[in-house]
């Protein structure tokens, strides 16, 4: 099994195996091509953001600055909109569904750390993937966690981190983060 497999397996994996590092090179040049380009080109900056991600949707929108550890590990649906800053470690699978909006300064976390220091020196982690359902509003500055699922319809507070799953059709906020209350049939959508 490769690293690489390994990684996405939830397995502990050499976060420093040249194949691995390559992916991430790879991945950099994209993100720093995609932060530098114009939106008012004749060739849209979606088309890096193609060959960038493992999947995107249509009419999806990602303000600049963009970050991503791998890309191809993070997958857009249909009519998004990322705000800037965003930060997509994505060493385990990151899926946004569609219609979904996040705030500036957003940080989806996979990449879990080994507490044991030795393991730690050795560069050696797990991942967990990330999953935001369809129609999620994501505060600016909130912070998902490895592992972490967020129903269809939620809304995370600005500045919350999200440690465990948070159902459908609620307000989670805080850190942290819990659920407040839930959506009224009313306020959906």
């Amino acid at each position: 099994m490769t690293e690489a497999e390994k990684m996405l397996a939830g397995l502990p994996y050499d976060i420093m195996d040249p194949a691995l590092k390559a992916l991430r090179r790879k991945a950099h040049q994209g993100v720093y091509a995609y932060n530098r380009s114009d939106p008012l080109e004749d060739h849209p900056p979606s088309a890096i953001l193609k060959d960038l991600l493992g999947s995107l949707g249509e009419d999806v929108f990602v303000e600049t600055p963009f970050r991503c550890a791998y890309g191809v590990n993070t997958h857009l649906g249909d009519g998004i909109y990322i705000n800037t800053g965003c930060v997509i470690l994505d060493c385990a699978r990151v899926e946004i569904g569609a219609k979904t909006l996040l705030g500036p300064a957003v940080q989806i976390y996979t990449a879990i750390h080994p507490l044991d220091p030795t393991e730690r020196a050795a560069f050696v982690e797990t991942a967990k993937p990330v999953t935001l359902g369809r129609n999620v509003w994501v505060g600016g500055g909130a912070i998902l966690l490895p592992g972490v699922s967020v129903g269809d319809n939620a809304v995370i507070g600005a500045g919350s981190v999200i440690v465990k799953d948070v159902p459908a059709n609620c307000v989670a906020v805080g850190n942290p983060a819990r659920v407040i209350r839930e959506i009224t049939t009313e306020e959906r959508p």
